[in-house]
């Protein structure tokens, strides 16, 4: 499923950005090093088959896989459906050139474009770089949030 949002131009570099869906596993498994581990055929065949599951991949001029960002659309009965931001992800090369900016808002244009009401994300409070490219991507910090998670074992 190749969807090109559009070519953007960030510094130092021409990145198009494709929208990723079933039977473009070898894509993902070819940016395998953009993600905190070598992503698994069976999660990535089943992600890229749900049809409210994004993965966006920015590709320089050379085709080389520089930078994701997957997002899920969650649906609730009172609230309608909103995006949430799962993982973003830049090679090391492509930091700080306006790629994760360049992704952030297409999956903003892409929830746009399916009707969600919203997208938000999370991030360690520490982590400066996320921060500055979500917030230069026009997110806003949403005051007093609390994260929790749970680990369910098998």
């Amino acid at each position: 499923m190749e969807w090109r949002v559009r070519r953007h131009t960030v510094r130092a570099m021409d990145v198009d950005i494709r929208r990723l869906g079933p039977g473009d596993e070898p894509a993902v498994l070819a940016a395998g090093d953009l993600f905190d581990e070598l992503p698994e055929i069976e999660a990535t065949r089943r992600f890229l088959g749900e049809s409210n599951h994004h993965l966006l991949l920015a590709y320089d001029a050379s085709g080389t896989p520089v930078g994701f960002v997957s997002g899920v659309e969650t649906t609730h009965p009172d609230k309608g459906t909103e995006m949430f931001l799962y993982e973003l992800g830049v090679a090391e090369p492509a930091r700080r050139s306006g790629v994760g900016r360049a992704l952030v808002e297409a999956l903003a244009l892409l929830a746009r474009k399916r009707g969600c009401y919203g997208m938000w994300t999370a991030t360690e409070s520490v982590n400066a770089a996320a921060l500055a490219t979500y917030r230069s991507a026009g997110g806003q910090p949403s005051g007093g949030t609390v994260i929790l998670d749970w680990r369910i074992e098998a």
